[in-house]
């Protein structure tokens, strides 16, 4: 089932408080607020843009692996990528940092002392073809 294709807006508020949800197959303490999405997975075409929260302490514990491309712009707090299964260790980037991913990259895990606040963009390659 195809989504309908993305809406345009102009500037509407976020209500930063409330809306948010866990993401499927994230651990607790990480919740995301879609802005847009047509990405259909299935189809393998489309585009996502949401914002993603860790709370502080909030830990995975294993890598992700998407096939499609990701961005990444850290907004606000820290991010701690590669600790281990108790969420300790792990190399520590603050806000503005940036990663770009290919499909197929594996990332993680991750986890937040101090809680972060994530601008990211989902989306599959595109032929160029009309």
């Amino acid at each position: 089932m195809a989504l309908p294709p993305k809406q345009h807006l102009e500037f509407i508020g976020v209500d930063m408080k409330n809306g948010w949800e866990v993401p499927p197959g994230y651990p607790p303490g990480f919740t995301q607020k879609v802005l847009g999405t047509d990405l259909d997975e299935t189809a393998k075409k489309g585009s996502r843009t949401r914002l993603l929260r860790l709370d502080p302490g909030a830990f995975s514990t294993v890598p992700f692996v998407h096939d499609h491309w990701e961005e990444v712009f850290l907004v606000q707090g820290d991010l701690i990528v590669g600790n281990d299964d108790k969420g300790q260790g792990g190399n520590a980037s603050h806000a503005f940092t940036y990663a770009c991913r290919p499909p197929g990259v594996p990332h993680g895990p991750f986890t937040s002392k101090n809680g972060c606040l994530l601008y990211e963009i989902h989306y599959y390659e595109t032929s160029g073809k009309k």
